[in-house]
């Protein structure tokens, strides 16, 4: 069932991050677990007098699979495309060649109603400024470190790397974000992270976490992991990938206001007052390491330091967006 207060995200998803016009095609693609969510998403886009296409695929086994070929053959023929699944495609050659075509692309990786509900209804505006500016720093910065009061003590090089917000407004050609948006990421260079990643808040595939999860990261590449027995999760997930899955490939920054730990990966990577840092993939942007798997972790109370600025302290921000 489709109640009023989705209807009403799914509008604001169509009309203000979308900007939907009379006449394009746009795609939603969807599976099982996110069909009411596609489904109020297909209808507003039909309202808005677009030639909308539905498709539901089977669920992917991790985020980063890619889609079907039949799923990502249509993506190359649609203006806008709305990915909301249970396992992201954000990262996957079928979003990075619709995205080189022209398509607006919007993934909403693991949406829930509940997750659409709360969190469409942020300003929007805002969080564009905050993740606009936090990405320019990004973009200009060489080293980053964070500490955390959990333990995360971590060094990685960001030098001539290009920083990406994620705003949620995707009105021009080519533009892609997540919904619901708020973040600032970038990928570090390969084979540079250096010191010990606690994460302490969620991790995708897993959820909230029971207890941190301790990684030592030696090299770009994480080489120990140890914790609870949630930790038997994360080295299942990593395992039929190799090495490749143990690239520190994302440096994030969550900017949305509206968003809390939920143990889904789509929100939990967006709380504003938290740093993320993503196993794997990266190719998607900027980076070069091509492996079906991204998994994002989530880091609290978080104090981020770029070429010797700290730019957030104790999960607070300290930029001026004015």
């Amino acid at each position: 069932m489709i109640t009023k207060q989705l209807e009403q995200s799914a509008e604001i998803a169509i009309q203000q991050c979308m900007a939907v016009k009379a006449g394009e095609t746009v795609l939603v693609v969807a599976d099982e677990p996110t069909r009411n969510v596609g489904r109020a998403l297909w209808e507003k886009a039909v309202e808005a007098g677009a030639e909308a296409l539905y498709m539901e695929m089977t669920p992917r086994k991790n985020d980063g699979v890619e889609p079907p070929p039949a799923v990502a053959a249509a993506m190359l023929h649609a203006d806008v495309i709305l990915g909301a699944t249970s396992r992201s495609i954000s990262h996957t050659q079928a979003r990075k060649a619709a995205n080189k075509n022209g398509a607006r692309i919007a993934t909403l990786p693991g949406i829930t109603e509940d997750i659409m509900q709360r969190t469409l209804c942020a300003d929007y505006r805002t969080i564009a400024k905050l993740a606009e500016k936090f990405a320019q720093i990004l973009t200009a910065g060489k080293t980053a470190h964070v500490t955390t009061p959990a333990g995360t003590d971590i060094r990685l090089s960001i030098d001539g790397r290009e920083g990406k917000p994620d705003t949620g407004i995707n009105h021009t050609a080519g533009d892609f974000s997540n919904l619901p948006a708020g973040e600032a990421y970038i990928a570090p260079l390969e084979e540079t992270a250096e010191g010990i990643l606690v994460i302490d808040g969620a991790m995708a595939g897993i959820g909230v976490l029971e207890a941190p999860i301790k990684l030592t990261v030696e090299k770009g590449y994480v080489t120990k992991i140890e914790g609870g027995r949630e930790t038997e999760k994360l080295e299942a997930m990593l395992a039929d990938y190799g090495k490749l899955a143990r690239n520190i490939g994302e440096l994030g920054i969550g900017t949305n206001d509206q968003a809390v730990l939920s143990g889904r990966v789509l929100e939990d990577e967006k709380v504003k007052g938290t740093v993320h840092f993503a196993l794997g993939n990266n190719v998607g942007f900027g980076g070069k390491v091509q492996v079906p798997l991204h998994l994002d972790g989530i880091l609290l109370n978080p104090t981020l330091t770029i070429d010797g600025q700290v730019i957030i302290k104790d999960g607070k921000h300290l930029i001026n967006i004015d």
